[in-house]
């Protein structure tokens, strides 16, 4: 007989940068909700996906990845990772199983011990992997800490993910639902178009122009034709980074804004015309009003 207990509940993914968080997210969402690059550290604050799954409504919490904090920017981030494992039902400890045990996944142990909250284990990139080394290395975590369950997954293929999502299902608080079960996230159209742009500078730049660059959605205006107006402002820290954006004659930018609109038309289900201006701040990276406006409480 089918369960219609209707259920509702965070799971927080929380893991060491790369673990492939956004990928698993995604996946798991079935939309692009989260920024992906190969780069360690792109998300920089928590991001819901709203999931239904039969008379469940999973709410899976993406949150950045957690390290050594040295700017107020990594301290906030931080701060967002653990505040999101701290409000979930379960977290989902996500460790990329080709690194294995690093001094980063060791922290995050310790401080998951502590807090002697439910964890799930959940190895990915298991398809990377030899299937031998699998169990040691489940071993070795599930020593230092106690987890309810273990999974393996790709989160990149999709092997594993379903039977994750089910037992997800299956164990959340029963009650109602928190969200419209056509709701794919609770975050904001403007702060969404932010994150598409800035998911475009980690692809198409390289080194550290990423890092120490910043993007704010200055205004977002519906028009009568139902498409919108978008203009963002990107901030880096250098006058070097603004040139490598900008590009011989304006070419690099365009091409970001161009592919932002794409994808942001296409998750809006409407066209979008995007504008984009580059700035040189210095140290952005420390100011309060510029961490708030890309969705990061503030930290001392």
């Amino acid at each position: 007989m089918a369960d219609d207990t209707t259920r509702c509940g965070f799971a927080a993914l929380v893991g060491a940068p790369n673990a492939g968080k956004s990928t698993l997210l995604n996946r798991m969402a079935g939309a692009k909700l989260s920024i992906v690059s190969p780069k360690a550290q792109t998300t920089r604050f928590r991001v819901l996906g709203i999931l239904m799954r039969g008379h469940s409504q999973i709410l899976l919490v993406d949150t950045p990845g957690i390290f050594r904090p040295r700017r107020k920017l990594d301290r906030a981030m931080v701060a967002a990772a653990w505040t999101g494992a701290e409000d979930a039902d379960i977290t989902l400890l996500l460790v990329d199983a080709r690194s294995g045990l690093t001094e980063a996944v060791q922290t995050i142990i310790e401080r998951l011990a502590e807090t002697k909250r439910k964890v799930w284990l959940v190895l990915n990139k298991t398809d990377l992997v030899p299937a031998t080394a699998l169990l040691p290395l489940t071993a070795s975590i599930t020593e230092k800490l106690p987890v309810e369950h273990v999974f393996m997954v790709s989160a990149r293929t999709g092997n594993g993910v379903e039977d994750l999502l089910d037992k997800l299902a299956a164990s959340l608080p029963e009650g109602p639902h928190l969200y419209p079960e056509d709701d794919l996230t609770d975050l904001p159209d403007r702060l969404l178009a932010a994150e598409l742009v800035r998911e475009q500078i980690f692809m198409q730049t390289h080194e550290e122009v990423p890092y120490s660059a910043t993007v704010e959605t200055e205004s977002y205006k519906e028009r009568p034709d139902g498409s919108v107006r978008i203009d963002a402002t990107i901030y880096v820290s250098r006058a070097g980074h603004k040139a490598i954006l900008i590009g011989n004659g304006g070419q690099k930018i365009r091409q970001i804004g161009e592919r932002a609109r794409k994808q942001l038309s296409s998750l809006l289900e409407r066209p979008c015309h995007l504008f984009l201006n580059v700035k040189e701040r210095g140290g952005w990276d420390e100011e309060r009003a510029r961490l708030r406006a890309i969705g990061l409480d503030d930290v001392p």
